[in-house]
């Protein structure tokens, strides 16, 4: 494998072919760093929580991929990853989670010490959460805190505090990403049972978009109560009615639990938490608080 090559490969590895993942931990950042200068953050600090968030979720995919490293070739969808192809061996996959990790550890070193802090117990969450599945019969819910954990670090990062809206703003970003992952889990329910690992479709079972709706509920009931503490006028709650009516579509898509439309709601995430941002942007814009 020449140098081209291998690289090329890496990026696979990071999935960095399939951005999904960064918008969907990219869009929770960006409601808390907006939510925490009251409108548009200082510009440094949006640029190193952008670059983070992609190499953060570049580490956490390699992390993934060689927990999964004896359980993906089992998996239809996962069955050409690069590990599980043997394309990349275990000390590579290693060293390359270990090395992005560093450079987003080193970027955030001109943020605060509080910032700095938090970004321990981030990094622990994203490392573990792919051996959750062994053992943890949702750990989707796992995942939610890890991919919540942008929130306290862009307060914290922002204002140097971590005031009480950030645990209400991680609630309700936790109910949404069990409710897209329960989707995205749906999709490769019949390999996860021959498998014998754990997801939350699994664990809801016959109830699995029962549970999807619900959470996603959840989650538009709470942000809907975050507006009322941060005082938000009518652009925000354009915003939630949009990405409400953008859920109902989604359960067009799961009702009948086809693969391939399960996981089209899945990718169909990306644009709820782009609406829910837009309106955050456009109210503090438009109504200065």
């Amino acid at each position: 494998m020449n140098l081209s090559e291998r690289l090329t490969t890496y990026a696979q590895l990071m999935r960095l072919d399939k951005p999904i993942g960064i918008l969907l931990l990219l869009w929770p950042m960006l409601w808390g760093l907006w939510f925490a200068a009251q409108g548009l953050p200082d510009w440094h600090i949006l640029l190193i929580f952008v670059l983070g968030t992609v190499l953060m979720r570049s580490a956490g995919c390699v992390i993934n991929d060689f927990a999964d490293r004896d359980i993906d070739p089992h998996v239809e969808r996962t069955k050409n990853r690069p590990m599980a192809a043997g394309r990349v061996g275990k000390k590579e996959a290693l060293l390359l989670s270990a090395g992005l990790s560093l450079i987003a550890f080193l970027l955030i070193q001109p943020l605060n010490q509080l910032t700095i802090l938090l970004s321990v117990p981030a990094l622990f969450l994203a490392a573990t959460y792919p051996f959750t599945k062994r053992f943890f019969a949702m750990p989707q819910a796992y995942l939610g805190i890890a991919f919540s954990f942008g929130i306290p670090m862009a307060f914290a990062a922002q204002t140097d505090s971590l005031p009480p809206i950030i645990w209400v703003l991680m609630l309700a970003n936790l109910f949404w990403v069990i409710a897209y992952d329960t989707a995205y889990a749906i999709v490769d329910k019949p390999d996860d049972l021959k498998i014998g690992i754990k997801t939350s479709a699994i664990t809801l079972g016959r109830f699995d978009v029962a549970g999807v709706m619900a959470c996603h509920a959840c989650f538009i009931a709470i942000m809907m109560v975050i507006g009322q503490l941060q005082q938000m006028n009518l652009a925000y709650y354009v915003g939630l009615t949009i990405a409400t009516a953008l859920i109902g579509y989604q359960y067009t898509l799961i009702r009948n639990r086809d693969r391939a439309l399960c996981f089209k709601a899945f990718l169909h995430n990306n644009w709820v938490g782009m609406t829910v941002f837009t309106g955050i942007a456009l109210d503090f814009l438009i109504f200065p608080h």
